[in-house]
């Protein structure tokens, strides 16, 4: 087992965390307030980028074509080691941060209910961190820091591998929010392609129904087709959607109607199979009725894989770092959450879970999948949230901008920056991450799933964002995060 103990440089990154601790969380509290939806994460992306250059990386913005993604550098030679992570949030998911019922800041507004706030955060703080780190004890390698936008439309990292930005990545981490503190290795999320069907027909009175050609009747056909397939899907399959237009009134027959799709499986080719299924099924309802389908591919993934080596090396910090030590009065925050949305009241976890095997592949899914074919890559799992509480619920955002995230993004940078050192340290550990990482892989070969012509969908959320930024901007937090 190659060593990872308590060095030098991880007392420094430890104490540079220490007393940069409110700026972490200010920088993951003003997340929360901005709650900008995927790819119109403008001023999250700002205020990183600008915090990031003004402690010297260098900052490349709007890469691969993305207005709100950004790389931030710093240092040169090998190895080279990325961070990246997200920051967008979701829609109707705005949350009162410290209460313990559904109490939205706006009703109706976006709102961070995964903790990509609290993500962005981390990953700020220890890559200011590790770059101290560097400068003091003269590390040479290249540190790389990739603002992920749009997460949860599955859109910004399977362009930057296909556009070749992690071409010259020796290894790569991710920092996710968790309700518990540990790494993990093998298969752990489904393949996810997103695409959307459109289909065209005529107008017509609502009462002369057979003088127009009814889309949103062929939304409804392939809806009903896709449904009828799910019975004969395989157990690691999933297809969920979204009618995304419907028609405009009830006496018009719509000549315009979309929905759109998020097509999953535990492996890329079972995620394009459903595709050519989804394809079949909307051109079999544009047949029916007379209209004509338009497919628009925006997005798509590999599963999420996380190399054994690296998980054991990261494991190891995160037991020297711990579980935060949790105040009387946050734990029973917890417990009040948790009972209000009826789940089993434990409170807060008090101990990091070991790392005894390979994950369980659940089936949600992570842009960050193509990267992990391509280079070897752990997932830091950090415990800014309440045990036993989903994703995309407003429950799961009551302790995004509390002391509960604060204190657990705290451990998480600490953990995350010293993982990072440790390979920067050690090149048999980097050779090591690489050599497992081949026979992981073993004969899989990776290929993009979205083609090369491919733009990213950056007006994705526009019109929303332009309506809730101004309602939101009243909530925005005064001042700004200083690091020292």
């Amino acid at each position: 087992m190659l060593e990872t103990g308590m060095f030098p440089h991880k007392q420094r990154v430890f104490a540079h965390v220490d007393r940069n601790a409110q700026a972490i969380a200010q920088l993951g509290d003003a997340l929360y307030y901005f709650g900008e939806l995927g790819m119109q994460e403008h001023r999250s992306a700002g205020l990183m980028a600008d915090i990031l250059e003004e402690h010297g990386f260098e900052v490349a913005r709007g890469v691969s074509g993305m207005p709100t993604a950004f790389v931030a550098s710093y240092g040169s030679g090998a190895p080279v080691i990325a961070v990246h992570t997200e920051y967008d949030a979701n829609p109707d998911n705005s949350q009162t941060p410290g209460v313990a019922e559904h109490s939205p800041i706006i009703e109706g507004a976006p709102g961070h209910c995964e903790g990509h706030n609290v993500n962005a955060a981390v990953m700020v703080a220890a890559g200011l961190a590790v770059k101290r780190a560097m400068e003091e004890h003269g590390v040479g390698g290249a540190l790389k820091l990739f603002g992920s936008p749009g997460e949860e439309q599955i859109i910004s990292r399977p362009y930057f591998v296909r556009d070749g930005l992690f071409d010259d990545v020796d290894l790569a981490f991710h920092d996710h929010i968790h309700r518990e503190f540990k790494a993990e290795y093998g298969m752990m999320q489904y393949s996810v392609i997103s695409v959307e069907f459109v289909f065209r027909g005529e107008t017509a009175h609502g009462a002369y129904p057979w003088r127009g050609r009814d889309a949103l009747d062929a939304v409804m056909m392939m809806d009903a087709a896709m449904a009828q397939y799910r019975g004969h899907m395989e157990p690691t399959m999933r297809a969920g959607r979204v009618v995304t237009d419907g028609g405009a009134q009830p006496n018009v027959i719509p000549a315009r109607a979309s929905i759109w799709w998020y097509l999953r499986g535990a492996t890329a080719q079972q995620a394009r199979s459903l595709l050519d299924r989804a394809r079949a099924c909307a051109q079999a309802a544009a047949a029916a009725t007379n209209t004509e389908a338009e497919e628009h591919l925006l997005a798509a993934s590999w599963p999420v894989r996380g190399n054994r080596t690296m998980a054991e090396a990261t494991q190891r910090n995160v037991e020297l770092v711990g579980v935060p030590e949790w105040s009387a009065e946050e734990q029973e925050f917890a417990r009040a959450l948790q009972r209000k949305a009826g789940v089993e009241a434990e409170g807060l976890k008090t101990a990091p879970v070991p790392l005894d095997g390979p994950t369980t592949q659940n089936p949600s899914g992570n842009d960050c999948g193509d990267i992990s074919w391509v280079t070897p890559m752990v997932r830091l799992s950090f415990p800014s949230n309440v045990p036993n509480i989903g994703y995309h619920h407003w429950a799961a955002g009551a302790a995004l901008a509390t002391s509960i995230a604060h204190k657990g993004a705290a451990a998480g940078a600490k953990a995350l920056a010293a993982s990072v050192l440790d390979f920067f340290h050690s090149p048999a550990l980097v050779d090591e991450a690489k050599r497992t990482f081949k026979e992981e892989v073993g004969a899989t070969v990776y290929e993009p799933l979205i083609p090369l012509h491919q733009r990213p969908p950056i007006d994705r959320n526009k019109e929303a964002m332009a309506y809730w930024r101004p309602r939101q901007e009243a909530h925005y937090l005064s001042g700004r995060p200083v690091f020292v």
